[in-house]
């Protein structure tokens, strides 16, 4: 992936989270220079990678394929310093950028959309072989049981929010012709190194070209 496309997208999530009055910590914005004099006191947001995350799951086609989060908060499970069993975190969703079909064995989340446009998000039972089973799925959009078939897309309006529990393949993304949209993740703990599983192969932290002097770490770089 591209740094040139990683500073776009961040300027770009800075400027539609400051437009739905979504603050971000000071760190947000510390830039290279300023992390390199920073000490032991930031070890919690270092260690438990909360800050910038911005992929392509190295399949190099970003507006594709891609996602742009600011994790607010999270812990560590192998790390009893840090004892939060939550998550949060903030999406900056293209009009039609998708990740990956995946699922997760631990977390369970919920995904919210605050707008200002639509989330399309689907469902799928994982099968005995670790395929998309074609069985139904019961959900809670706002705490509301639905089932839905496999595959089947779930609109979410802004303040609408959807209950995704894990062992789900799910796939969720800004509708198209809605404009680009701020989501929300608040979950139970998060590891992005160890649960994430892909329906297709998918490389989460992918290597970086350097075309351009990095404005902003990513939350894997602080080292």
């Amino acid at each position: 992936m591209k740094r040139s496309e990683i500073n776009e997208t961040i300027e770009g999530a800075i400027e539609l989270f400051k437009s739905m009055k979504l603050s971000l910590p000071p760190f947000a914005y510390w830039s290279p220079e300023i992390w390199e004099k920073k000490g032991s006191e930031c070890d919690e947001i270092r260690k438990t990678e909360i800050g910038w995350d911005v992929t392509d799951f190295g399949l190099n086609d970003f507006r594709k394929v891609g996602r742009t989060i600011f994790v607010l908060r999270n812990g560590l499970a192998v790390d009893e310093r840090y004892k939060k069993q939550y998550c949060q975190k903030a999406m900056y969703l293209l009009e039609g950028q998708k990740s990956p079909i995946h699922y997760h064995k631990k977390k369970l989340e919920d995904i919210i959309n605050q707008g200002p446009g639509n989330v399309l998000i689907t469902f799928w039972r994982v099968s005995k072989d670790n395929d998309l089973s074609k069985d139904t799925v019961d959900i809670t959009v706002d705490g509301i049981h639905r089932q839905v078939q496999a595959g089947e897309e779930i609109r979410l309006t802004p303040g609408e929010s959807v209950f995704c529990d894990n062992n789900i393949y799910h796939e969720f993304w800004a509708e198209e012709g809605c404009g680009n949209t701020l989501s929300l993740e608040v979950s139970s703990l998060s590891d992005d190194h160890r649960d994430n599983f892909w329906l297709l192969s998918g490389d989460r932290f992918p290597l970086i070209d350097e075309d351009e002097k990095p404005r902003h770490l990513l939350c894997t770089e602080y080292s």
